[in-house]
């Protein structure tokens, strides 16, 4: 991959040379070598900023700008590599380090937050740019704009033990928030199952998979036989299958409770300690709360608009959602009224039973078209032909972990000055494994930089390993979620050709980045687009257009239930950011939050939170998700139903959205694709899609 070469001293020795300085995990065998790599960067970073200081004439872009941006990278570097490392490093040695060395950077980067001398050169640019506007392009005012910004709010122009303090904070949040996400990263449940009859109601492959087969025909069972004793676990592919399809209501509850129980009890302290420290912090910086500080440099503004704009999502969806749940519950009366009242780990089984009846719609039926290499293509190519590039396997790169998957991005727009030219990599670690990143997830591995450095990044997910004798078959809700983290994907790539690394890639506004990830899922209900790829794995058949448009139809019954969720997991963030840690009750605020937004009732002993690792990465900010679906099914709007890739509006939608990845404004963005400020009314007709088709 094309790269600069920066002369800087580093700590690296004989034994640990660093052999490609862009990629951790290139000869990763020990904690020595990763250490020896991470310090290669912090030392380059180092000089860059030394540099800057040095500087005893006017300040310039070239001689201030160009070396922070420059350190900025190389922190960048160490802190995303280290922190993906940590996720999916096959070596638990190697994560224990990445863990280390995640705390290492972090305080790194706070010192550079808080150093003052920093802040006063890039200031005096700033002044000397305002006094010449136009000797420097809107990209880099805005950029040097939002840097300043940043320092602000770090609390650089507090006094001495302030700043001291803020660093120690800082490091400690650092601290909590790895040890938080290692503990549900190691914490998987086993769930035995003593009686192979429990297992009814999962599919065949899920069985075999398990060692499960038909018992021999007789009157009163056995139903099912087991090889050995059948052990299930909380990892995605073996928990969703049994919450959606598992009859035995007991053993719902248990792998419900197991999953929501990963953590606990360590990280309920843990997560409080976290909370303290961050509502320590916003008081030194002088904020209400953290959620206020966290919004402040956000599209949203401040936790009031935050609870405003959740107040009318709530709204919009309420009384949907009540129709829903009401027929849902006529339906389990007449099916099995023992089964009522309906409790949270019978929502996906009863929801799943419903859609059966009222859509004939069984979602096991679909299984079959989705086995996951074909998925795997099947958006490649659609993302391809959108976006205007093409993925060429790259066979020789170097990987973390066997079964990884890297590809070079080629941009085949006529219209691009990089016509032909590979604009970039990604790599594709796509199944679980032992001490992996149980969530889904995509991630900056390289910042790109105009002229200088192509972006690379990943996708971490978990999702069923196919083999010679399992296809590895998905279920449509998969699909969906594979085509959101691809969206992530290709907004890094895309935008990762800016002249600062700062605004590389996903360097927007934090409540604008599931955008794009969100806008793509909606592709999903294009019958001839998923035509392309969703076929029968045995027959090669594509899946029926019937099977399709009752699959689209039946999908969207519950969407209003599921927008209350999102609204309560969005509350139950903002809550626990935005209220005093001293009087938190962890549980009673989880209960208060599932009986106002759930109307399914409480299953007593959960406890998400202890795995809610959204806490730590999104703070208080959990609601960009209903916020940018907002935003999401208004720019899906914009393209014509009659010709989704390969219309004008793709191409308008890279340009205008993707391509300048933090080089302006998430409004100014929003504002070039729709000409218009969004409104809430593409979300309501799509929660309200079932009942208007009616």
């Amino acid at each position: 991959m094309q790269a600069v070469e920066e002369n800087s001293k580093s700590s690296e020795s004989a034994t640990h040379p660093i052999p490609d300085p862009l990629h951790i995990w290139t000869g990763l065998a020990d904690a020595n070598a990763a250490n020896a790599w991470v310090e290669h960067h912090l030392a380059a970073s180092r000089a860059r900023i030394a540099d800057l200081l040095a500087i005893t004439g006017p300040r310039t872009i070239d001689n201030t700008l160009v070396p922070y941006d420059r350190a900025c990278w190389h922190l960048r570097m160490a802190g995303s590599q280290s922190g993906v490392m940590f996720m999916v490093h096959p070596l638990a040695d190697v994560r224990d380090a990445a863990q280390q060395l995640s705390q290492v950077i972090g305080a790194e980067s706070v010192a550079l937050s808080l150093n003052r001398d920093v802040y006063q050169a890039l200031a005096a640019l700033n002044t000397s740019l305002v006094d010449a506007p136009t000797s420097a392009d809107a990209a880099t005012l805005y950029y040097l704009d939002r840097a300043l910004l940043g320092y602000r709010l770090s609390g650089v122009d507090k006094d001495e033990p302030t700043r001291d303090r803020i660093r120690a904070l800082a490091d400690t949040m650092t601290q909590l928030s790895m040890t938080f996400s290692r503990a549900v990263q190691d914490d998987v449940r086993k769930i035995p199952v003593d009686n192979p009859d429990d297992l009814l109601g999962l599919p065949d492959d899920y069985l075999t998979r398990h060692g499960v087969h038909p018992a021999k025909a007789s009157d009163d069972g056995p139903y099912l036989t087991a090889d050995a004793p059948v052990v299930l676990t909380t990892d995605p592919p073996e928990m969703a299958p049994i919450m959606t399809y598992a009859i035995n209501p007991q053993l719902r509850r248990r792998m419900y409770l197991a999953y929501n129980d990963r953590a606990y009890p360590a990280n309920k302290q843990v997560l409080l300690d976290l909370l303290s420290s961050r509502e320590e912090m916003a008081t030194l910086l002088g904020f209400r709360s953290w959620a206020d500080l966290a919004t402040v440099d956000q599209m949203m503004g401040s936790a009031a608009n935050m609870r405003t704009f959740l107040n009318e999502v709530e709204a919009a969806a309420l009384e949907t959602a009540k129709q829903e749940f009401a027929e849902l519950e006529a339906f389990v009366q007449e099916r099995d009224p023992n089964a009522l009242p309906l409790t949270l780990s019978d929502a996906r089984f009863w929801e799943e039973q419903y859609r059966r009846a009222r859509y004939d719609f069984d979602s096991q039926s679909v299984r079959p078209y989705f086995p996951y290499e074909q998925v795997e293509a099947g958006i490649l190519s659609t993302a391809g032909k959108l976006f205007g590039v093409t993925f060429a396997r790259a066979e020789d790169a170097i990987v973390w972990a066997p079964g990884v998957k890297a590809f070079n991005v080629i941009d085949n727009d006529a219209t691009s000055s990089t016509h032909a030219q590979t604009i970039g990599r990604i790599y594709l670690d796509m199944h679980p494994r032992e001490g992996k990143s149980k969530w889904f997830s995509e991630c900056s591995l390289v910042s790109g930089v105009l002229n200088l450095q192509l972006p690379e990044a990943s996708l971490v997910c978990n999702f069923p390993q196919p083999s010679a004798d399992d296809a590895g078959l998905m279920q449509y809700s998969d699909v969906v979620t594979c085509f959101h983290e691809f969206g992530h994907l290709m907004h890094e790539v895309l935008g990762g050709r800016q002249r600062w690394a700062g605004q590389s890639g996903i360097s927007t506004e934090g409540d604008f980045v599931e955008v794009p990830s969100q806008m793509l899922e909606e592709f999903f209900e294009d019958p001839e687009l998923v035509r392309t790829f969703a076929r029968h794995y045995q027959t090669g058949e594509p899946i029926p257009h019937d099977v399709f448009a009752r699959m689209v139809r039946a999908s969207a019954h519950g969407r209003a239930l599921a927008t209350l969720t999102q609204v309560m997991y969005a509350t139950y963030s903002m809550e626990t950011h935005d209220k005093p840690v001293a009087d938190l009750d962890l549980d009673a605020l989880l209960r208060t939050g599932y009986d106002r937004f759930s109307r399914y009732e409480f299953v007593d002993g959960n406890r998400m939170y202890s795995a809610f690792t959204h806490l730590v990465g999104y703070t208080s900010n959990y609601y960009t998700y209903l916020y940018d679906k907002v935003m999401a099914l208004e720019f899906f709007a914009q393209f014509d139903p009659q010709n989704l890739i390969e219309g004008p509006t793709a191409l308008r939608y890279r340009r205008e959205v993707l391509e300048p990845g933090g080089s302006k404004p998430a409004r100014a963005l929003v504002q070039a694709f729709l000409g218009r400020e969004v409104s809430m009314s593409a979300l309501k007709q799509w929660i309200a899609r079932e009942f208007d088709a009616n």
